[in-house]
């Protein structure tokens, strides 16, 4: 890997180390120049290499990003994989049907042939990480045209990554940094065959369920077990039975000493992303348009849902994963707004937008190169906030319907495949395609969608401008006198993405016409079409946007050197966050501490709420006879969840969290409800991540499943 150069350097290391030690999610490469002076002052006993090393085995090598958006690290010298519960939640929902009720029962493989292969799931391990920032700067030198700029970048990282096409399971990625002022080249080398070794039941990785998620105090043992198989050679393969465990350069030790307050923490994973620099524009435009849009339209999907949920075990089983994944963002949007008002973070942001104006006005230069960064991004937001709205419409009320997304995955393939003229390249893409559809069904309750596809769309038309409907929704008055739930009815009558045998005939033989009468594909289409019309409006907007952004955070970026620490924002490469185990003041008079046990599991207990508040039997006679093995605290309990001060958001969850030694204490899973504005605002005193104790988590897989061999597989130390 080359030498870091020019403009990271030189943003980076003219900082001061007063930084606050827990803000900040730094970029590795780095780690030695901005970061490790405060890590080592926390105690930290590693060396900077000893954690990165591009070009010789570090921890960095047992960190993997785990299926599409969280974290994963290596726990054995057999490929032995450990994450959230919630980031295993899909392929073990995948797995479960009503005979074998993994969700609810949990799963544990008793022997290496009792591993369920996961299609679809794949692990990513971080191979080099290359500072290319020159060579972008050289290929827009002289470009003034932000269209003009962002054509010659994607034809550069085009250049940049095309040797790596079409290396087996190599995949190559150019990221932008600073709202592209930085450029990394980043490789990964992709494994998929990647199997479920191991799950609690529900009642313990999900316990507490919506009640308690971003809530402090917590109880839940959020952890799930994969192994990572490779061909003999240790290259990625696909699924074969012939594959054996992958042999990690490097698996994490696991310590069984715990924590105490002001312990040091690090975490290592693929945060997702943040938005620290937002303007106070963009503040408006999160709470009053994004955030309390999807916040309306998400609750009316998840009241409907739950109550079937409820009402039949099976589609409990088909829409947990789903639930929870609706919930989630759901959530977490209601609590951001809570925070940012509460915070102030408007009023925040225009004193520091008055402070980087006087400091751009003091200087000619500056105001030559800065002066309209504000003014772009001001003009942008405002002209942007009716589209902005009326995105958030089409992909959360008219895709949020199950029955229409059907139609845009059926629709998006088959366009794919007309594209293609390699007829054996065809038939593989139809037969992904038709594996989609068989997925699709096996979790998909045609009622709820009903239901649930009938007040989606009558919110929709009660919010929307009419000049947005799709053109088939003319119908509603034309041929319907109005009525949406006859002309939903209707949809869910004739359409074959409501009905398996209807559709698995039509993919023997697809044909255009039949395609573009069905009703569900129809409003698809026109959804599609009206963006397309929209497009020559918004994309102006979206150029002014990108080039006020991009001067803003290079103008902050030379404001602020020497001065203050600005680590770039997440944007799911890989980062270190570094703090210390504390307790919190959530408010006047109150105090959370910093760890939980299992005497708060049974005290939750809740028989009127067993959706949320179930303990298995077997774990309530485990606690009765405080049978917790070597894995109980010093004073005899067993802890369930500690806090950290670790800058983290999502795509951190299943993260290690690591002790001064760089062996694993816990796995990072969730933020605290009082902090909710963290991906937009570091609030040093109330920001926490919770994280479930990895002693939990091996009393859990030892002394409650029974699955001792697990743990004997591990580095274990005391």
């Amino acid at each position: 890997m080359k030498k870091i150069i020019t403009l990271t350097l030189a943003i980076i290391i003219s900082f001061n180390t007063a930084v606050r030690a827990d803000e900040g999610m730094w970029l590795l490469p780095l780690l030695q120049k901005i970061g490790f002076p405060e890590m080592q002052k926390l105690g930290i006993r590693l060396t900077a290499k000893q954690i990165y090393d591009i070009n010789n085995s570090s921890l960095k090598d047992a960190i993997v990003i785990f299926g599409g958006g969280c974290t994963g690290e290596l726990v054995s010298a057999e490929g032995l994989i450990l994450t959230n519960h919630h980031c295993g939640y899909g392929s073990i929902q995948k797995h479960s049907s009503v005979e074998h009720d993994y969700l609810k029962d949990g799963f544990w493989a008793m022997s290496r042939s009792d591993e369920l292969p996961t299609p679809d799931l794949a692990v990513y391990f971080l191979e080099s990480f290359e500072d290319v920032t020159d060579s972008i700067n050289l290929a827009v030198a002289g470009i003034d045209s932000e269209t003009e700029r962002q054509t010659a970048i994607r034809k550069k990282i085009t250049e940049m990554t095309a040797k790596y096409q079409g290396l087996k399971g190599m995949r190559a990625t150019v990221s932008s940094f600073y709202a592209g002022n930085v450029f990394y080249l980043i490789v990964y080398k992709i494994y998929s065959d990647v199997r479920m070794v191991g799950a609690p039941p529900s009642s313990i990785g999900k316990y507490g369920g919506d009640t308690d998620n971003w809530v402090w105090p917590r109880h839940t043992g959020d952890f799930s077990m994969f192994r990572v198989y490779a061909d003999r050679d240790g290259n990625p393969a696909e699924y074969s039975p012939d594959n054996v465990p992958y042999k990690p350069k490097q698996h994490l030790k696991i310590s069984l000493k715990g924590v105490q307050k002001n312990d040091f923490t690090m975490i290592m994973g693929f945060p997702g992303r943040t938005q620290r620099y937002m303007t106070s524009w963009e503040i408006d435009e999160r709470i009053n348009t994004s955030n309390a849009n999807r916040i309306h339209i998400r609750g009316i999907r998840l009241d409907l849902m739950k109550e079937d949920m409820e009402a039949d075990r099976k589609v409990r089983i088909q829409y947990s994963s789903k639930h929870a994944g609706i919930s989630n963002y759901w959530k977490n949007s209601i609590g951001m707004n809570k925070a940012l008002k509460r915070l102030k973070i408007y009023d925040k942001r225009q004193q520091e937008e008055s402070n980087f104006t006087a400091w751009v006005n003091a200087n000619e230069n500056r105001k030559e190169k800065y002066g309209e960064a504000l003014k772009l991004i001001e003009n942008a937001v405002t002209n942007r906030t009716e589209y902005q709205k009326l995105t958030l419409y089409y992909n959360e009320a008219i895709l949020g319907s199950e029955i229409i997304e059907n139609a845009f995955t059926v629709n998006s393939y088959l366009d794919a495949i007309k594209q293609v003229e390699d007829g054996e390249q065809k038939a593989q893409m139809l037969d992904e395609l038709k594996e989609q559809v068989e997925s699709f069904f096996k979790d998909y309750n045609k009622p709820t969608d009903v239901k649930i596809t009938k007040a989606l769309f009558k919110d929709f038309i009660e919010n929307v401008n009419a000049e947005y409907y799709p053109e088939c929704f003319a119908q509603i008055d034309s041929l319907y006198n109005g009525d949406i739930n006859k002309f939903t009815d209707n949809i869910f009558a004739t359409s074959m993405f409501c009905n398996k045998e209807k559709l698995d005939a039509y993919l023997e033989n697809p044909d255009d016409e039949t395609l573009e009468t069905d009703l569900a594909s129809q409003i698809y289409l026109s959804v599609m079409k009206k963006s397309r019309v929209l497009r020559p409006v918004t994309q102006p907007i979206s150029e002014q946007y990108n080039k006020g952004r991009r001067l803003y955070e290079s103008g902050l970026l030379e404001m602020n050197a020497g001065k203050k620490a600005m680590y770039p924002d997440a944007n799911s490469t890989m980062r270190l966050t570094y703090g210390t185990v504390q307790d919190y003041y959530p408010a006047d008079a109150v105090h959370y501490d910093y760890i939980t046990t299992i005497d708060g599991v049974m005290q939750k207990e809740d028989p009127e709420n067993l959706f949320e508040f179930e303990v298995p039997q077997r774990l309530k006679d485990l606690y009765k006879a405080k049978d917790y093995g070597r894995y109980a605290m010093k004073n005899g309990n067993l802890p369930v969840a500690f806090l950290s001060t670790n800058d983290i958001t999502g795509g951190n969850s299943g993260s290690p969290v690591l002790n001064a030694k760089g062996e694993l204490i816990g796995l990072a899973f969730d933020g605290n409800w009082e902090a909710m504005s963290g991906d937009i605002c570091f609030e040093p005193e109330l920001q926490r991540c919770i994280n479930v104790d990895i002693r939990y988590v091996l009393f859990i897989i030892d002394k409650y499943a029974g699955a001792k061999h697990l743990v004997d597989e591990m580095t274990i130390v005391k």
